[in-house]
């Protein structure tokens, strides 16, 4: 069958899968990036086997528009989950890739 690495490998995909569709186009502004990273933290925190979560916003990216926000794009997070399951620990890190101009997830 699967070893319990490869199940928490996959854990840690679906979290980040999870927070990259969940939250792309969010609303976001210099005002509200400490408590968007916070309420995705808070929010993928709750799923099972998930031991930390990490989400740090660029916010050198961010561009009001003419209503004074941004919205949240995939080039803009950095996040890290360290999933936990029957003894196998994993980190997965989700990173904008300028090479390939494309949010990428690996596991470190």
């Amino acid at each position: 069958m699967y070893t319990s690495r490869e199940i928490a490998a996959f854990e840690a995909g679906i979290k980040l899968g999870a927070l990259y569709h969940q939250f792309v186009g969010t609303p976001v502004s210099e005002e509200t990036a400490d408590s968007l990273e916070r309420a995705i933290e808070r929010s993928i925190s709750l799923q099972p086997y998930v031991e930390s979560v990490s989400v740090r916003i660029d916010r050198g990216m961010l561009r009001g528009n003419v209503f004074g926000y941004s919205e949240l794009s995939g080039k803009m997070i950095r996040a890290e989950v360290e999933v936990a399951y029957e003894g196998a620990h994993v980190r997965a890190v989700l990173e904008y890739d300028r090479e390939k101009d494309y949010p990428m997830m690996h596991l470190e």
